[in-house]
């Protein structure tokens, strides 16, 4: 289905299903038209001319709900270890997988969806993966339980909510907890894109290529290195800094794709998968941008974005609410471009907290060269604007979060102490506006 079609079916359904007066704050940004408004538009007018020359001769072709990701490949493992018939692993999340997952879901007392919500998919993945660590010791465990490997479900949730398994069915186990150990940076290898050389040189650029690793995969390990260490890093337990880093990233994440299922189920008319593929058009029109992460200064990087965001023709809530939403989006999709380029457009309209996800980016070289010097610039903005009072959104419960960031940033690349007075966002220095969203 070509994208005039669906802009066409979905401004319809808007229209149909949403009224004025009913539309939630950023959920109803979305229907009003931020996806099929500039954004795409922009985009996609490059290749209108290739298109119309050859559209009346295109034939239909299937084509999957989502992409095939490394996110659903953990998924569908983790439901078929536990008994659960996901199917092929495939990583393409079909009815087979969503049948699994509601058997799981109903399996541990959670509202039959279909869907996996975010925490149900952290104790889906992290205990397959801590299964798989575990060697002789889970297999006693499964032995002395009448559910076998499921059981190992309800013994690890007790025991992440700090309560004891017993009662569910298993025998328990005393839980050995080794010194902590850090995850595995991202590969620091450049990779060679050709795109980027330069028409007039035709060199190769070797700056500026992002890890081509999966973030869903290295947030499964964070969480399995969680477990093992016996929590989160604390400020007093502290060891290793890029441990703590890669924890309050990945919750983070974690929090991003939670907020943006919380949008998306408030758009009536719309299925998941429907929202999922107009956010793709994030990746293309940000790609640019997201690249210049590791090359240019933030203020030129918010300069960039600014001036795009006046192109968009596009109001700062529909530009804002269909970020929120595309971003967890990107994440749970690992799509780097439609992540971090949502969360430069958030930034970039005056949203200073989401600094923090480009220095996390930029630190541990997820959709970015790794470039550390530049990732402590962005830290330094996104924990400026919570020291000026700014609402956090990610971990409102965690109450030492930005002093744990300060701390683990400065340890990481041997900085001077950040300041924790507020500074001047960086769209003021470029003479365009700045946009304030309210949630």
């Amino acid at each position: 289905m070509d994208f005039k079609t669906i802009t066409g079916a979905l401004l319809g359904a808007s229209l149909a299903f949403v009224p004025a007066d009913t539309a939630q704050a950023d959920a109803g940004d979305f229907i009003a038209g931020a996806i099929i408004g500039g954004i795409v538009g922009a985009n996609a007018k490059k290749q209108r001319t290739t298109r119309t020359t050859t559209k009346r001769y295109k034939k239909k072709t299937y084509r999957p709900s989502l992409p095939s990701t490394q996110e659903g490949r953990n998924i569908q493992a983790s439901l078929n270890y536990f008994g659960f018939n996901a199917g092929a692993v495939d990583g393409q999340l079909g009815q087979k997988t969503r049948n699994a997952v509601s058997q799981y879901q109903a399996y541990l007392g959670y509202p039959v969806t279909g869907q996996l919500s975010a925490f149900e998919n952290n104790l889906l993945i992290s205990s397959y993966n801590r299964a798989q660590a575990g060697g002789y010791a889970v297999q006693q465990q499964v032995a002395a339980t009448q559910d076998g490997t499921r059981g190992l479900l309800k013994t690890y949730r007790a025991e992440m909510a700090g309560q004891s398994p017993a009662g569910n069915g298993t025998a328990q186990t005393t839980i050995v907890v080794a010194p902590q150990v850090a995850p595995q940076p991202a590969p620091t290898t450049p990779v060679v894109a050709a795109a980027a050389a330069t028409a007039a040189t035709g060199l190769p650029s070797f700056m500026g290529a992002a890890s081509q690793a999966s973030l869903a995969s290295h947030c499964n390990t964070v969480s399995l290195i969680t477990n093992t260490n016996g929590g989160f890093t604390t400020l007093a337990s502290m060891s290793d800094p890029n441990v703590a880093i890669n924890e309050q990233f990945c919750l983070a994440r974690t929090y991003a794709i939670a907020r943006s299922e919380e949008l998306v189920g408030k758009i009536q008319g719309f299925t998941p998968d429907q929202v999922a593929q107009q956010c793709v058009g994030f990746g293309p029109a940000m790609k640019d941008y997201v690249s210049s992460l590791s090359l240019k200064s933030r203020d030129a990087v918010v300069a960039d974005v600014s001036s795009f965001v006046l192109t968009t023709g596009m109001s700062p809530a529909q530009l804002a609410g269909t970020a929120r939403i595309c971003m967890g989006v990107g994440y749970r999709t690992d799509n780097m471009e439609v992540a971090v380029g949502s969360a430069l457009l958030l930034y970039t309209m005056g949203e200073g907290v989401y600094g923090e996800l480009m220095g996390h980016h930029l630190s541990q070289g997820f959709g970015t060269a790794k470039r550390a010097d530049k990732a402590m610039d962005w830290y330094q903005a996104g924990l400026a604007a919570v020291d000026s009072g700014a609402a956090t959104v990610f971990v409102p419960g965690q109450p030492e979060r930005t002093e744990l960031i300060r701390v683990a940033s400065q340890r990481m690349n041997g900085a001077p102490a950040l300041p924790s007075f507020p500074q001047p966002q960086a769209a003021s220095s470029t003479g365009l506006p700045t946009f304030s969203v309210s949630e």
